[in-house]
Order: C-alpha cells, then sequence, then structure tokens
C-alpha cells in the first residue's frame, strides 16, 4: 500500500512543477501562452454580441457583456501588429484577463489548452521575434520544436495602443 502512495505523490510533484498558462494561437503561424494567474475565463461569443465602438483604435472590436460586466474585446494579433483574424468569422475565441481591477477580452485565433513550465524556462525573446512584440512579453517558451510566445498581460492592459487621447 505505501509503494502506491509513493508513486502517487511522484506523479503529485511532477504535476505541480512549474506556473500554468493558457495556450492559444494568436494567427495561424503564431502560438503564445498567457499565466493562469491572469487569466479568468476563455469563452466563445458570436460576432454580433460585440458591440463596435466609433473612434476606437483599430485593434479594438468593441464593447461586450461577460458575467454582467461590460468588457472591451481586442483583437490581440492586431495589437501585436501581427496578421489579424478572420473577419468572416461568426464566433470569437475570447480570453477573459483580469489585471488587478481591470478587465480585457483578449480575441484570439484559437484556444489550444494549457501547459506547465518554470520562470527559468522562459528565454529573451531578442533576435527570436519582431522588435515590436518585445514590449508585450516575458519571453519565449520552446515545447515540441514550437516557440511559444509568453505575453506580459499587464503590459497588454497597460499598451498605449489602447488609449484613445
Amino acid at each position: 500500500m505505501n509503494s502506491s502512495k509513493t508513486i502517487l505523490s511522484g506523479k503529485e510533484a511532477q504535476n505541480n512543477l512549474g506556473d500554468g498558462y493558457l495556450r492559444f494561437k494568436l494567427n495561424r503561424q503564431t502560438a503564445a501562452v498567457l499565466s493562469m494567474k491572469h487569466t479568468q475565463e476563455a469563452i466563445i461569443v458570436s460576432v454580433d454580441s460585440v458591440a463596435a465602438m466609433p473612434s476606437m483604435p483599430a485593434c479594438v472590436l468593441g464593447l461586450m457583456n461577460w458575467r454582467s460586466r461590460i468588457v472591451w474585446a481586442v483583437d490581440l494579433s492586431k495589437m501585436l501588429n501581427l496578421e489579424s483574424l478572420d473577419y468572416r468569422l461568426r464566433q470569437y475565441n475570447v480570453i477573459i484577463i483580469r489585471v488587478e481591477s481591470v478587465l480585457l477580452g483578449l480575441v484570439v485565433q484559437e484556444i489550444t489548452g494549457t501547459t506547465k513550465f518554470t520562470a527559468d524556462e522562459i528565454h529573451s525573446p531578442l533576435g527570436q521575434v519582431a522588435s515590436s512584440l518585445v514590449p508585450y512579453l516575458r519571453g519565449c517558451f520552446v515545447q515540441h520544436k514550437e516557440i511559444l510566445l509568453v505575453l506580459d498581460a499587464q503590459a497588454i492592459v497597460q499598451s498605449s495602443v489602447l488609449r484613445n487621447d
């Protein structure tokens, strides 16, 4: 009985290594992750449920209702100067993030699951990605020969691109 308990404890310890991240595709070519500590929920909403607002930055799709709260929906790939979403879509994949008291809906190509890794496995993005992405990154993580951009939720929420001054 003790030996099975030891094996289980070993597996639990393995699963607890690292921080949790939500994996998603920004566009067809670019995979990224966001820390679970800033991720509230991943949802699918109809395009019609996002109300466009006039005079907003190009990446801001509009306002949407999430759990009786009004949240800005932002095309994350367009915000990061990447190939933007296909606007013939009937629904959006939205990641609701919270940084302190600020909620934001990040619209992405596809939500692909979760992963775990430790902070020391995150590498510098310099030389690996476009310099325009660097302010929004904590770094890069390589998993199964795929480079994942480790996005910084706080930098996204505080971005000057989202301000309409």
